[in-house]
């Protein structure tokens, strides 16, 4: 099993929401994925908490990574199917730290458990996402899925 920590090409990557939330990768491998992300007044809802779109977000981009770096050993693609997100504690401000883990990585599918804590070490939330093994050229939304660029540029950057 490779265990290369591709944390680095995705922080190379990292757009779009990801990108626009301040989502920090610090390790991804295809057994799990930690990072943070930094609270900011675009993190907090009318109550001056803490959104709960931003755990989803995290559960959903965390989950992702992980089925990714563990995808690409068979160079495919990923899409999320469902994204169940439950949360435990409010928080106001300080990091949100996150670990995601395979339950289980299956040749078609493959379900991650994210756990996000606050500085204190206290559960805030708890998720699942479920994610679909792809070819990387499969038919998505109407066209051919292209892999990521961090899963392009991990692939094409190895030594066989």
């Amino acid at each position: 099993m490779d265990e290369q920590d591709i944390a680095p090409l995705f922080a190379k990557h990292l757009s779009g929401y990801d990108d626009a939330m301040g989502v920090v990768i610090t390790s991804a491998t295809p057994t799990r994925v930690e990072g943070h992300l930094v609270v900011a007044e675009r993190h907090r809802q009318i109550h001056g908490v803490v959104h709960g779109a931003v755990f989803a977000g995290l559960v959903e981009t965390f989950g992702s990574v992980g089925a990714l770096a563990s995808a690409r050993r068979e160079g495919k693609t990923i899409v999320g199917l469902e994204n169940h997100t439950s949360f435990l504690r409010a928080v106001r401000e300080g990091k949100l730290h996150c670990v995601a883990e395979p339950l289980t990585a299956g040749r078609r599918t493959q379900v991650w458990e994210v756990t996000i804590r606050d500085d204190s070490g206290r559960k805030a939330a708890v998720g699942q996402l479920r994610t679909l093994l792809l070819a990387a050229d499969a038919p998505l939304a109407g066209q051919p899925a292209v892999a990521s660029a961090a899963n392009n540029a991990s692939t094409a950057g190895e030594s066989k």
